[in-house]
């Protein structure tokens, strides 16, 4: 596709181009013009097309060589580039810029990303963020679980983790190594099913040794899960407005997919497996069924099983989730006990999706930054 970047051309502003063509791209160009109407987005930039289709919310999809080669020196020094790709990545992507000569550019980390989410959804009250609540007097007691894996590598950079976060070693059962304290094959568990369930089987120890345990002497009212490196950020004012503005749940702001969430997951889910989970829907939980076909065709995702609720609300959350994951798991062609391939964590993501998106009136769910870190 050959681009004209002169037809669009202003004197008075810098060229915009977003550098991505996924849900954080997308994120961000609806929050941009949402907050910044006049600030015009040429295009999204990818390295090569891949799956990618060729527009994304109207705009052309570019390869960066056709790009670059479609654009004068002038044109280069006024566009401005926004990076908004997962950070592993972002610096591969600022070499190959200056290689073409494209030295404008900015990298929208996942923190930048939240706060653009945080500014966007005030402006929308859709998913509304926690920091827009006021400060209460009572600190909350919560209790979130990092989920880590014994293959993970190490941070480059440092990062603090709070007191409130306990790291939990997932698919213990099925290694000797061990990177935690706390192991999901302790107790009641269903760790040596990692390989499927991801970060899941954590969710399950969770539920079982912690929220459903009379052993259990703690009595925290919020229980949570993270990722080794997908950190739901949460501040010390944060924590003071969960109880005394009644919120339900924590959830990350969700990430927008085109056309719909059902198309997205079809990436990872064969079409056995969508029909596996619309099987299990309708006799574990036939009230969902109708609503499940619409959330489906919406473009909304929560994404990484990441989340931090009320005792109560977690607990009927799993207990809701995981017979549906049980029949899935029995009702897959293959079957899940003959596979390895992470399936049943992509399911829980869409159910996490339409069970909180069910229960948006019931409770009151808010939203935070999800920060990668790297």
């Amino acid at each position: 596709m050959k681009f004209n970047i002169g037809a669009v051309r202003k004197k008075t502003t810098m060229n915009l181009v977003i550098y991505g063509a996924q849900a954080t791209a997308l994120g961000a160009y609806e929050a941009i013009q949402k907050l910044h109407p006049v600030r015009k987005i040429l295009c999204f930039l990818v390295t090569e097309r891949g799956n990618n289709g060729e527009f994304l919310a109207g705009l052309p999809i570019l390869e960066l060589e056709d790009f670059s080669s479609s654009l004068s020196r002038k044109d280069k020094e006024n566009t401005q580039i926004l990076i908004a790709t997962p950070e592993n990545v972002m610096e591969a992507i600022e070499e190959r810029l200056e290689a073409y000569g494209l030295s404008c550019h900015v990298r929208l980390t996942s923190r930048r990303w939240a706060e653009l989410m945080s500014y966007h959804y005030i402006c929308d009250t859709e998913f509304m963020p926690l920091s827009a609540f006021p400060i209460g007097f009572h600190r909350a007691s919560i209790h979130l679980f990092m989920a880590k894996f014994y293959k993970d590598k190490p941070l480059n950079g440092e990062y603090h983790i709070p007191e409130w976060v306990t790291s939990i070693q997932v698919g213990a059962a099925l290694c000797k190594e061990r990177v935690a304290n706390i192991l999901d094959c302790d107790g009641e568990h269903i760790s040596q099913k990692n390989g499927n369930y991801s970060e899941l089987t954590a969710l399950y120890w969770i539920w079982k040794n912690q929220l459903l345990s009379e052993s259990n002497n703690e009595e925290s009212e919020y229980y949570g899960l993270v990722h080794y490196r997908r950190i739901l950020e949460l501040s010390e004012d944060d924590v003071l407005r969960l109880m005394d503005n009644g919120v339900d749940a924590v959830l990350p702001f969700p990430m927008p997919y085109e056309p719909n969430i059902e198309v997205h997951h079809k990436r990872y889910l064969k079409k056995e497996d969508w029909n596996a989970v619309l099987k299990a829907i309708s006799e574990v939980h036939p009230d969902y069924i109708d609503l499940f076909t619409s959330v489906l065709q919406q473009k909304y995702l929560y994404n990484y099983n990441i989340m931090l609720a009320r005792k109560s609300v977690l607990a009927d959350y799993c207990e809701w989730l995981f017979p549906i994951l049980e029949r899935v798991e029995d009702q897959s062609i293959p079957k899940g006990i003959d596979r390895n391939d992470r399936y049943i964590g992509y399911v829980g993501e869409t159910l996490a999706t339409l069970y909180f998106m069910a229960n948006w009136n019931r409770l009151n769910i808010v939203h935070a930054g999800c920060r990668f870190l790297t």
